[in-house]
């Protein structure tokens, strides 16, 4: 457990596992650092029996929602050159500190 280089609304690639495609970047929907693993939009897919809940306006059936993928199997994309990269850190001028793209040098934050 520990610090993680990736945050929430970044575009990263899966690079191990079943959804394993180095060339379509998806978006990150939550982190959770805790237990080093991040959900995906579109990746590592699973269905789940749902039960009714009138209260919770809740249809019943068999859903299909994203699942946890560890930290390991994702790399963030560069936003020049369009590939995964590590992530390197650099503090500003001003103090501010931000994550850059190893490959290019290019920052990840906005």
């Amino acid at each position: 457990m520990g610090k993680t280089r990736i945050k929430k609304g970044d575009m990263v690639v899966v690079i191990s596992g079943k959804d394993r495609d180095p060339a379509l970047p998806r978006r990150v929907l939550q982190v959770m650092p805790g237990e080093d693993r991040v959900l995906v939009e579109g990746a590592n897919m699973i269905k789940r029996h749902t039960r009714p809940n009138p209260q919770r306006n809740v249809k019943g059936g068999i859903l299909e929602r994203e699942s946890p993928l560890h930290l390991s199997n994702v790399m963030p994309v560069d936003p020049e050159s369009k590939r995964p990269t590590r992530v390197r850190s650099k503090r500003l001028e001003n103090g501010k500190l931000v994550r850059l793209a190893a490959r290019s040098g290019a920052m990840l934050d906005k």
